[in-house]
């Protein structure tokens, strides 16, 4: 089974819903595909306790009443089916579809580092709690210590509180004059400012990093230092993570060009591999405004229109600051890679320790010898914690990209039959 479009935009987040709705006036056949159930991406996720934006449900109800938008929700790439063409997998059935031109708008994930205790049941990361508090998760008069780095600790504590939790803590890694500087810079984007002093709270605390989570079971406590001064706090759940990292396993996949960690684009959202763009949180961490604009420029040069795509140069310019100002208020710490002891798990599918990692020089090395990377996450989680504990190169996505269904795999043999 196969099909064909003209433009196809992987990821409907700010940036992909952006990039469809701006190509969409051209009638080109359109389709987005995207592993969750609804539109929005991880910052507009929906669910039971989720609160949308007014602009996350409008941009919603355009795609509806575009005719020749397709959208595949719940659905995944496994892998290159040829030149221009994806072996995708939905609950229902696996295709291959072929496309003219792609923009990437994957995103990013959290970067969760390993401490003492990181796996005990009760931690996640600071995202995956808002995304578990949205899917309906109880956590009225639950204790919650939350740290790592970046706004999204306010935006997690928010969530949390509004649903009833108790914050003790929210511990950010980041110094006291480097958050300052940061604020201080705000009121060149009012809204920012706006929502950074609606979030703020009186148990934040700066230069404050978890030494380990502690419990038998399940968390009891955390383990905090703040400054030179360690506390320990009882808590019935902590929410660790330390910024995102950008989704680009499929874009190399691809052969896009990779460069800092992200996809490389130029001035047009142009990636190194032609007919091929991308927009968002994959080609660098720079919220929801930046993505939007990005997304739009990519769905307007994708469609030949680049006066007006040109026209919100100045726009993403101003974001754009706004991301190098926040990257940089909220780089790690080096402290941050000392923290594991050589018995902390680095892969929890497989259960491979600091220690065992350490002994070899790269990636592939460690992973031949422990396994690390082989379990669930396909190393999505532990190799990009090896990437900032060890500076390995992290490793390129083989097919199947995912787990998937025999049926799916035979696609691609009927794919090559029909090439």
């Amino acid at each position: 089974m196969s099909g064909q479009v003209d433009l196809l935009i992987l990821g409907a987040g700010p940036a992909g819903m952006a990039a469809a709705l701006a190509a969409a006036p051209s009638g080109m056949r359109i389709a987005i595909v995207d592993d969750n159930p609804l539109p929005g991406g991880q910052i507009w996720r929906d669910g039971p306790q989720a609160r949308l934006p007014t602009l996350a449900s409008d941009m919603r109800a355009q795609l509806q009443r575009h005719r020749h938008i397709e959208l595949y929700s719940s659905c995944k790439v496994v892998a290159l089916a040829g030149p221009k063409r994806l072996l995708l997998e939905d609950p229902q059935r696996g295709w291959v579809l072929g496309y003219d031109k792609l923009i990437v708008c994957t995103g990013a994930r959290e970067l969760l580092l390993p401490f003492p205790g990181w796996t005990l049941p009760g931690v996640t990361g600071a995202g995956g709690l808002q995304a578990l508090i949205k899917g309906g998760l109880p956590v009225a008069g639950e204790r919650m210590v939350i740290a790592g780095s970046g706004p999204l600790l306010l935006a997690s504590a928010s969530t949390a509180s509004k649903a009833g939790a108790d914050v003790v803590r929210i511990a950010e890694q980041a110094a006291l004059a480097a958050v300052a500087g940061f604020a201080a810079r705000l009121w060149r984007w009012p809204g920012k400012a706006a929502q950074a002093f609606t979030l703020a709270s009186p148990v934040y605390r700066t230069s404050a990093q978890v030494l380990a989570a502690l419990g038998s079971d399940r968390l009891e406590a955390v383990r905090v230092q703040v400054g030179r001064r360690v506390e320990e706090i009882a808590c019935d759940r902590l929410a660790c993570g330390f910024s995102l990292v950008p989704n680009i396993e499929i874009a190399r996949a691809l052969g896009c060009g990779i460069g800092n960690q992200a996809i490389v684009v130029d001035q047009w959202q142009a990636s190194t591999l032609a007919d091929h763009y991308a927009a968002g949180e994959c080609t660098g961490f720079g919220g929801s405004e930046l993505a939007l604009l990005e997304g739009r420029i990519a769905g307007l040069v994708a469609i030949g229109q680049q006066d007006q795509a040109h026209a919100l140069w100045p726009a993403r310019q101003r974001w754009q600051r706004f991301a190098d100002h926040l990257n940089q208020a909220f780089a790690l710490n080096p402290a941050l890679k000392h923290f594991a002891e050589p018995s902390t798990l680095v892969c929890r599918c497989e259960d491979v320790s600091y220690a065992a990692l350490a002994e070899h020089d790269n990636w592939t090395a460690a992973k031949l010898a422990t396994r690390c990377g082989m379990g669930a996450c396909q190393g999505r989680i532990c190799a990009t914690a090896a990437q900032t504990l060890f500076g390995w190169e992290p490793p390129r996505l083989r097919p199947p990209f995912s787990p998937a269904r025999i049926a799916t795999l035979a696609c691609l043999d009927e794919a090559a039959d029909n090439l």
